[in-house]
């Protein structure tokens, strides 16, 4: 009988220590933290869907910096126009899709260092002569993205509003070029070329890009961000010096437009 008993003893023990290890074991998984990045997944090749499955540079350098920091990356996607509305309402920690850092926005959000240095592109159909500029495009329309800093960029250098911008939400100003619908689009210069080299359609890039623009990531100001903010840069610093960046650059762009 006191044999019986000890088996007994020992059963409930073992059982109890392995629901105390579970226990233990859920906790730490549940307490990793997590990043949740807004992006658009319609932006190749940075950002986008392909069976199903969110892909695409900036999904690879925030895996990385996860990697690297041992966090967790939730991923949330929406249109890019309402990408800042979620920023704003603690939806997203930050987003991740090529967002430039304009003076307006470094003066209202916290940026981890740039990770992308690349320009502002006109692109046109290729039947098109005769445009190297924005100044060839007065008297004619252009599209934009909804929501980027395009719009900003031809409104600033177009002061005497010559030419007509008209805003997109998400794609679909390149197949108005191609209808010639449109006379010239304007996005970066590197999302512009593995367009036109995935899709085929007839455009091309013309002139030097309007201006050098840097990517980042934007972050509410308080002081949990900051301490946030730091971790990111001591990441962003980290990839860059032991070539991961420039690896998945090279992956999606065969270029490096991690660095200057």
């Amino acid at each position: 009988m006191k044999k019986l008993s000890l088996i007994f003893l020992l059963l409930i023990t073992t059982l109890f220590t392995a629901c105390s290890d579970k226990k233990e074991n859920k906790e730490v998984i549940s307490s990793k933290e997590v990043i949740k990045v807004g992006t658009s997944g319609g932006y190749y090749p940075f950002t986008f869907f392909e069976n199903d499955k969110l892909q695409g540079f900036e999904i690879d350098i925030w895996n990385a910096i996860g990697k690297k920091l041992n966090v967790d990356i939730e991923f949330k996607t929406a249109k890019f126009s309402g990408l800042f509305g979620m920023l704003e309402t603690n939806k997203i920690d930050t987003i991740s899709n090529q967002v430039t850092m304009t003076e307006k926005r470094v003066a209202k959000y916290s940026f981890a260092k740039p990770y992308v240095f690349d320009g502002a592109q006109i692109v046109v159909h290729e039947d098109t002569q005769n445009v190297s500029s924005l100044d060839d495009l007065k008297g004619k329309k252009i599209g934009v993205s909804l929501g980027t800093n395009y719009v900003n960029i031809v409104k600033d250098y177009d002061k005497d509003s010559q030419i007509e911008v008209i805003s997109y939400d998400g794609n679909g100003f390149e197949q108005d070029v191609v209808l010639k619908r449109l006379d010239a689009f304007v996005q970066d210069r590197v999302s512009s070329v593995e367009l036109i080299k995935k899709s085929k359609l007839p455009l091309k890039l013309v002139g030097s890009p309007i201006v050098i623009i840097e990517n980042s990531f934007p972050f509410i100001k308080n002081e949990k961000n900051e301490e946030l903010l730091k971790k990111v840069d001591s990441a962003i610093v980290a990839l860059r010096e032991d070539g991961t960046f420039k690896n998945i650059s090279m992956k999606w762009f065969n270029t490096d437009i991690t660095t200057k």
